[in-house]
């Protein structure tokens, strides 16, 4: 019985904060730099996700995972790229790469 009644208060604790800012935020106007920060809080939570991955691409050689990274952010850097192409150049690039060495 205590692991149930555990259970359903750690299920309110974190839904609660996850529930009330979706209704307290209709009624709230928030400024423009606040809209910003909550907009770019996605891309950071992915880039921290991918980051690590970036880095153990090749252990011995991490400077290729940089290479690939390095060649993503430039391509991203244009506008009219889709995300899609970004993706498969930097994967044919480090194809390519590990082809030569």
């Amino acid at each position: 019985m205590n692991f149930l009644l555990l259970s359903v208060f750690m299920m309110l604790v974190t839904f609660i904060p996850r529930i009330l800012p979706g209704f307290l935020l209709d009624k709230v106007r928030l400024g423009p730099r606040a809209t910003k920060f909550l907009n770019l809080i996605p891309y950071t939570a992915m880039a921290s996700l991918i980051f690590p991955g970036v880095l153990s691409v090749d252990v011995e050689r991490i400077w290729i995972g940089a290479l690939g990274a390095i060649i993503a952010i430039v391509l991203s850097l244009f506008k009219k790229i889709p995300t899609a192409v970004v993706v498969i150049a930097s994967v044919l690039a480090l194809v390519g790469i590990y082809a030569i060495i």
